[in-house]
């Protein structure tokens, strides 16, 4: 494929945020080149963005968790006077295609849910400094963060004005934080939600839009206070480094150290295959600094990650993909009891938090995932997590396969529910939850059919015709109507502010960005910042 969005960068590569660090504090600065765009035909100005520039903010947050775990509080601000962040670049937006505009909503709500993340479980506060007007994904971005802080120099305001200017919605889980985290009332956030220009200090503070805000000539001075509140106490800690991630590419495959991708285009699916560690692996959390991001828990999942995100993005033909594993499930399994031993250590904390995440990222992907279990397999542990989150599983009857359990299926991976991968599956039966987290760590092909770890347990006769007509069969239905099935089906049981965020931008952002109002001849999208006025069909639907 020609030019595949890459989502890896550095520090020294950015060109949308600085990064600067002070002791314990960290300040993210949003300062975006207007023509330094991933695509032709649009101008980033006033801070509005593109996926390059989401790219960098993801890349920044996870090198402060792994990096820099000293820092106790970020401040997110912008460089630009008067203005804070536009939100998404419309124009980007307008030219964009359809997979593109819902997978570019999806990557930055991520990435905002990686922020909230850090918040939740490593401690760190993020602050955002309004310095000026926040808009649309603008305000997104702060309401990600811990607090927020708006400048009154008379001008600057909070806005969500997709419905009103482009007759979109928030793309970013904008309406359901304003509801569910902020706890703005509905009238009131039907209001706002509606009134392009958004509103200032006193109401923004009033209705619970934000927490504060202050003068220009005290803005400053108020947000370090604030900043030197989080930071007591911040105890002093060394990071590691976040190397690069090394792979060979051709035209059917995508081959990292411990992740292989081959793919088989005109079939429309692919094999992802995760290899086991090999060799001693450490065992102490000093160790593990000590290797660094080379450790395999750490590294095979940075893969994983940056692998699923060349799937989703670089690849939308792809419509299938075989999970597949390779190597010795004790490896696995001893790596699951380091890291479970371990887990009051920060870095350890931190890659458990980030399979944790990858994983979440598998189960939000617009693909179908099949499990394929064969004998010298390693479904094991955290990699059995993989065929948890699996649509469906094939596990060949052989007396040599087998899946293995270890601790962290218990709890330390959950989806975006709330919910352990093994308390969805058994939501009906809690019992069967009971026996495999039990004694038993083995089940062989036929434990586990009969305990319903798998979907199906084809015999070596069958096995292979099983597989193929499978694909064959999954490859040839609808994909989008894939998708939406997939997405209801994944989340069984409560539903969280991540689930509700997720679930909406599956089925509203899908539709509705396919509607005339908003991207036909007439559309609001299609007519921003022209002449031509948008014209809507006012029939409800």
């Amino acid at each position: 494929m020609l030019n595949p969005i890459s989502f890896q960068t550095s520090p020294d590569q950015y060109r949308h945020w600085k990064l600067s660090l002070d002791g314990p504090v960290a300040t993210l600065s949003m300062d975006v080149q207007e023509d330094e765009t991933l695509a032709e035909g649009y101008k980033l100005k006033l801070n509005s963005y593109d996926l390059g520039v989401d790219i960098e903010l993801a890349d920044a947050v996870q090198r402060i968790r792994f990096e820099h775990p000293e820092v106790r509080a970020v401040v997110v601000t912008s460089l630009k006077p008067r203005i804070f962040c536009a939100g998404a670049n419309i124009y980007m937006l307008g030219t964009s295609s359809h997979a593109f505009k819902v997978n570019f909503c999806k990557f930055t709500n991520e990435t905002r849910c990686a922020i909230e993340d850090d918040s939740k479980h490593s401690g760190r506060r993020y602050i955002a400094a309004l310095n000026g007007t926040a808009s649309g994904g603008g305000y997104e971005l702060a309401i990600a963060c811990d607090e927020i802080y708006l400048v009154d120099d008379g001008n600057s305001a909070v806005s969500l004005p997709e419905v009103p200017l482009l007759g979109v919605l928030p793309g970013t889980g904008g309406l359901t934080r304003l509801v569910d985290k902020r706890k703005v009332r509905r009238d009131r956030a039907d209001v706002f939600s509606t009134l392009a220009e958004g509103l200032k200090g006193k109401r923004a503070k009033e209705w619970g839009l934000i927490d504060d805000y202050f003068p220009t000539s005290k803005f400053q001075e108020s947000v370090d206070a604030r900043v030197k509140q989080s930071i007591e106490g911040a105890p002093p800690i060394s990071g590691i480094k976040l190397t690069p991630l090394a792979f060979e590419s051709t035209d059917d495959s995508r081959n990292y150290r411990y992740v292989k991708l081959k793919l088989h285009r005109e079939q429309r699916y692919a094999d992802l295959t995760i290899h086991a560690p090999e060799g001693p692996q450490p065992t102490t959390g000093e160790e593990i600094c000590e290797l660094g991001d080379a450790y395999w828990a750490l590294q095979a999942y940075r893969e994983l990650d940056d692998a699923l995100l060349h799937l989703r993005v670089n690849e939308p033909l792809i419509g299938l993909v075989c999970l597949r594993t390779q190597g010795d499930a004790e490896s696995v399994l001893a790596v699951d009891q380091t890291l479970a031993s371990n887990s009051d250590h920060w870095l350890v904390r931190e890659i458990v938090l980030h399979m944790a995440r990858v994983l979440r990222r598998l189960d939000l992907t617009a693909k179908s995932f099949f499990a394929i279990v064969e004998p010298a397999r390693c479904f094991a542990g955290n990699l059995l997590e993989l065929l948890l989150a699996a649509d469906r599983s094939y596990m060949l009857m052989d007396s040599d396969a087998a899946l293995h359990v270890s601790e962290l299926n218990s709890g330390t991976l959950p989806m975006s529910n709330g919910l352990t991968r093994m308390q969805s599956r058994y939501l009906a039966e809690p019992e069967k939850l009971d026996e495999v987290l039990g004694h038993k760590q083995s089940f062989d092909t036929g434990e586990a059919e009969e305990i319903g770890l798998i979907t199906f347990a084809p015999d070596d006769l069958d096995w292979e015709d099983e597989i193929r007509v499978a694909i064959e069969e999954r490859t040839s239905l609808s994909p989008d109507a894939l998708t939406g099935m997939e997405a209801s089906l994944r989340f069984a049981g409560p539903e969280t502010m991540d689930t509700k965020i997720y679930g909406r931008l599956t089925a509203w952002q899908n539709w509705i960005f396919q509607r005339p109002n908003a991207v036909g001849e007439k559309g609001a999208l299609t007519n921003y910042g022209k002449p031509t006025k948008a014209e809507f069909d006012y029939k409800r639907t």
